[in-house]
């Protein structure tokens, strides 16, 4: 397996304790209770169970008050990443490997870019013209459905609508969601969580935004690209 990110030196296993508010996790780390910063606001639906296996990289700069980040959490049998970071990341390494078709055609790799009153993830830029691209992390598996959000995000609803005007004025935008686990088959919007976000989904969907979900593979031993997933067919009860 090809991986496009590999994590630091001194990164670690620990186990979980607990999590406390949204951006601090306490670890048990060689005998000793450890706070590690957790970037991810999310709920972690299912995700965090006291005594699991936890993997945790090193904070970048010795001024930061805590030593390690949260990278990955293993529930079950399986790694799941939960640095909200990665797909940022992830997307760009993608791109100079030439892994994702759809971005294939541009020659330039601009992030946190702004378009008018819009900030994306990112601008490509090449012969093929322009591609503005957000990146979402998917930690969430349904009924083998890789699912987004874990709890409701206005900031998402206003990232679908900044999309569609994008759109409706021509220029190519898209998502990518990288479902940083391994067990699902297919995507779809968690309309279980936020009915808004997923309304909007479909409209986006039926208004020229793409959406391309990729399976990501993790482990301690790095952070590989798999194969895009199809996305699940909206009920009759959703409109777009």
């Amino acid at each position: 397996m090809h991986h496009l990110l590999k994590f630091p030196p001194r990164s670690r296993n620990a186990t979980f304790i607990a999590r406390e508010k949204r951006f601090l996790v306490h670890v048990l780390l060689d005998g000793q209770r450890v706070t590690v910063h957790t970037n991810n606001s999310g709920s972690m639906l299912g995700l965090l169970r006291p005594g699991m296996e936890v993997f945790i990289s090193p904070a970048g700069s010795p001024k930061r008050k805590l030593p390690y980040t949260l990278e990955l959490v293993r529930p079950c049998g399986d790694w799941i990443g939960v640095n909200t970071s990665t797909p940022n990341r992830l997307l760009k390494k993608a791109w100079e490997a030439s892994a994702i078709p759809e971005l294939n055609g541009y020659s330039e790799f601009l992030p946190e870019a702004v378009h008018g009153d819009s900030r994306l993830d990112a601008r490509l830029s090449g012969p093929a013209g322009e591609f503005w691209i957000e990146a979402k992390n998917v930690t969430m598996v349904e009924d083998g459905v890789a699912c987004f959000p874990d709890a409701v995000t206005t900031r998402g609803q206003k990232h679908l609508l900044e999309l569609m005007n994008l759109a409706q004025r021509g220029v190519r935008v898209g998502v990518f969601l990288a479902v940083q686990r391994p067990d699902g088959g297919c995507f779809g919007p968690a309309d279980f969580i936020d009915p808004r976000f997923a309304e909007l989904f479909w409209m986006a969907a039926d208004r020229g935004v793409e959406f391309l979900p990729h399976v990501v593979h993790v482990s301690p031993e790095g952070i590989a690209l798999g194969p895009r997933l199809p996305l699940v067919f909206r009920n009759s009860t959703q409109s777009g």
